[in-house]
């Protein structure tokens, strides 16, 4: 990438790729005095960065655990797409995937089996074949995901599929009845397992929601925009779409994170003005015959 932008005409050593282990390159960059802002995205790093980076302006965007509120006059096709789309896409791993589905308990059973209809179409394989479904990046990252599915199955939840895991490659998973005291409820899996958790009011859902460490996007389904607006008012997340999956949006849109899911705010003019320091010239003129030439 570097490469290209020299190609482009870029000036040498205005952008740089320096590359090697976290442990020897990383705080040494972080606390360089000639570093005036650090732009980041990944997980706990950023907040190992955070504490280390004394008085550096930040930009961090971290993980997410985002959520999705469905309403009991919602569109149960256009969610059951947008579930996929938002939580399997990129494998889930997406700080914007979905990764909890918060749906009245009145309708849960007529979206499960609108979402289970569409995992069966997902394909799974190697990314050379185009397959929407890959393996995770790392087998210690399988291992979590398969400790997180075991957890929630020995305390109750439901696999809508069978589980299965080859290597670092796990199958899609729609995991139902996930309850709050399961570790899948809170922890985020960044791979392909989704949780379902059946609820008996929008406040319920909203609780949910905040109670978690995260506070990246949301989403909320109901042909009412009024009333998600109000519930969009009460989610303590930074960006709440309405009848959508999250999605990071166009470049100029805000894009940001709150409580564990970041620090500062992404898109074109306020990454411009995060990467840029206020300076002020003040004139104080000595008498009234002073003149400026």
């Amino acid at each position: 990438m570097v490469h290209c932008f020299h190609l482009a005409g870029f000036p040498k050593g205005l952008i740089s790729c320096i590359t090697g282990k976290r442990s020897q390159i990383g705080d040494f960059l972080i606390r360089h005095r000639g570093v005036n802002c650090i732009s980041f995205t990944g997980g706990d790093t950023g907040n190992s960065i955070s504490m280390k980076a004394c008085l550096i302006p930040l930009q961090i965007e971290l993980g997410g655990k985002d959520a999705c509120i469905v309403l009991e006059d919602a569109d149960l096709d256009l969610v059951a797409s947008n579930i996929i789309k938002g939580g399997f896409s990129y494998c889930g791993r997406r700080g914007t995937a979905v990764k909890v589905v918060l749906v009245m308990e009145s309708i849960a059973d007529a979206l499960v089996e609108r979402v289970k209809e569409k995992v069966a179409k997902l394909t799974v394989g190697p990314p050379e074949n185009d397959c929407d479904i890959t393996p995770v990046v790392s087998e210690s990252s399988a291992n979590f995901i398969e400790d997180l599915i075991i957890d929630a199955r020995e305390k109750g939840a439901t696999l809508c599929q069978e589980y299965r895991r080859e290597g670092n490659l796990i199958w899609p998973l729609l995991l139902d009845n996930v309850r709050p005291d399961m570790r899948i409820a809170w922890e985020e899996p960044f791979g392909p397992v989704l949780s379902v958790i059946r609820i008996n009011s929008v406040e319920e859902g909203i609780n949910h929601c905040n109670a978690s460490n995260f506070g990246l996007q949301c989403c909320v389904f109901t042909k009412d925009v009024n009333n998600a607006i109000l519930i969009s008012d009460a989610m303590e997340t930074a960006t709440v779409q309405i009848n959508s999956a999250p999605a990071r949006g166009l470049d100029h849109f805000p894009f940001q994170g709150i409580k564990d899911s970041g620090i500062g705010s992404q898109g074109i003019t306020n990454s411009i003005n995060m990467m840029t320091k206020e300076k002020t010239t003040v004139i104080n003129l000595p008498s009234p015959s002073y003149t400026m030439g």
